[in-house]
């Protein structure tokens, strides 16, 4: 989940729960099982997982709370607990956020969907595909919640122009075409963000996660070897059940989506001189990342990495001059003020606590504990995905996999394994929440539609959490180990 409603009574008792939980446990003394030192980092921790869960607090705020505590109970000094929230990764999602902002800015990102949905035909399944392509590569680059925002009023127009062509009552095939087309929407959104290390936060939190303990890293290029296929095959899946089996419409073509689709083109009208600029910036980024290492080895230098690539592509946005003569670039600093500044500050916050947990033995001695406990690896593996895509409906992704992952690298070092092999799937399996409208920002915009039922996206979602599930488990197995 990355936004939820809260009832204020939970707030409330988040809001007390969490410093009280902080009280008791950094006052523990020392005992077998826990020394002063481990009770202090678990008392900040605590009181963080509560307000997280709870969101007594902006959760931006609560991550500044290893900033404040670590040094104050001499868990570490400030100039060490300020690192994490400076971590390179961070740096590459700012230019990730960057970029994204020059595509919304001059609708670019409009006219690519545009161009898919028109592609892909006008009968009721073709039009459901396009709008799932459409979504699901859009939200590879910028916020899913972005994406699924631009969407929704493309598709609520499809769904209108569909009703004013029917002069009868609604048909169970008209009302099914409607629930999906919310459904691949919201689906697609969260899926997307998956192909790519900037596509969606946990994949962030997770690389930085990878570095901050010490673990081989992965590049841009190989997460999409991975992730490109995986979400590819999730949405494909997701597409064919949810249109043959859960609402299926059989429309034949939808008189007028043509026209509706050229007029939506018509409007932004030429491609602009802008948004050829930013196309340009944009597809020259894959490149550099996928390739940076042959680049490296033929230049003979460590000169480019994930970040200094995307910070790069981020800075270009406000340095190419979209009018020189009137000194006019493609973003203007006071853009950024749309940037999700405390998404960074986020993981700045998860980063420390990670950091101090490793630093007190409590990750390792979890992990451990787990894997004694562990019969078979197997089991453990698909145990661990099934409780990060259930979880994820009820919590945020972010808060999860930084506290999750932690502890399933300890597990990973105790039974000998690469970290990778069981945190990758873990991370992935935390942005596939498709039950409730609260637990995406994008499940929430299409339910807001008032085009489908709880129990529609429940019924959906369900079935979409165990395809994920099995196919998660079966990259994990096969494709996950062949590419890293």
């Amino acid at each position: 989940m990355d936004e939820s409603n809260n009832h204020p009574i939970v707030k409330q008792a988040g809001f007390i729960a969490g410093p009280l939980a902080f009280i008791l446990l950094a006052s523990l003394v020392s005992t077998d099982f826990i020394s002063p030192g481990a009770g202090k980092v678990l008392a900040v921790a605590a009181w963080m997982i509560i307000w997280w869960i709870s969101e007594a607090a902006p959760v931006p705020v609560t991550a500044l709370l290893p900033l404040i505590t670590f040094p104050f109970l001499g868990i570490m000094k400030m100039s060490e607990a300020a690192i994490p929230y400076a971590n390179p990764i961070i740096f590459l999602f700012m230019g990730g956020f960057m970029i994204a902002l020059a595509l919304e800015k001059h609708r670019v990102h409009e006219r690519i969907a545009l161009n898919l949905v028109r592609i892909t035909g006008t009968s009721g399944n073709g039009i459901i595909l396009g709008f799932t392509i459409a979504t699901g590569f859009i939200s590879m680059w910028i916020s899913n919640t972005a994406t699924a925002m631009m969407m929704l009023p493309i598709a609520i127009s499809v769904i209108n122009l569909l009703r004013r062509t029917t002069t009868d009552a609604i048909t169970i095939g008209e009302r099914n075409f409607g629930i999906a087309l919310m459904l691949v929407i919201a689906y697609a959104a969260n899926i997307g963000g998956i192909a790519t290390i900037i596509g969606t936060p946990p994949n962030v939190v997770f690389i930085g996660l990878l570095n901050q303990f010490g673990h081989e890293k992965i590049s841009f290029g190989t997460w999409m070897l991975v992730g490109l296929p995986l979400s590819m095959v999730v949405m494909g899946l997701g597409y064919f059940v949810i249109t043959r089996f859960i609402f299926p419409n059989h429309l034949p073509k939808i008189s007028g989506a043509d026209a509706l689709i050229k007029n939506r083109l018509t409007d932004l009208g030429p491609m602009r001189k802008e948004e050829k600029l930013v196309l340009t910036i944009l597809h020259s980024l894959p490149f550099y990342w996928i390739f940076q290492q042959p680049i490296n080895l033929l230049l003979g230098n460590e000169l480019l990495n994930d970040t200094n690539i995307g910070m790069a592509g981020g800075a270009l946005m406000f340095v190419v001059p979209a009018n020189f003569k009137q000194f006019r670039f493609l973003l203007v600093w006071k853009d950024t003020e749309k940037l999700s500044w405390g998404i960074l500050i986020l993981f700045g916050g998860g980063l420390c606590l990670a950091q101090g947990l490793s630093s007190a033995g409590i990750i390792q001695a979890v992990g451990s504990y787990i894997a004694q406990q562990s019969q078979s690896v197997n089991w453990l593996l698909f145990g661990l995905i099934t409780a990060s895509i259930f979880i994820t409906e009820l919590m945020s992704n972010v808060a999860l996999v930084q506290i999750f992952i932690p502890v399933v690298f300890g597990i990973a070092t105790n039974l000998g394994i690469d970290p990778i092999l069981l945190g990758m799937p873990v991370t992935l399996g935390a942005s596939m929440a498709f039950m409730f409208p609260v637990a995406t920002p994008p499940n929430a915009i299409v339910f807001s539609s008032g085009h489908m039922k709880v129990k529609d996206m429940m019924k959906a979602g369900f079935v979409m959490n165990i395809l994920s599930l099995i196919v998660i488990y079966l990259a994990a197995k096969l494709l996950i180990p062949l590419i890293l």
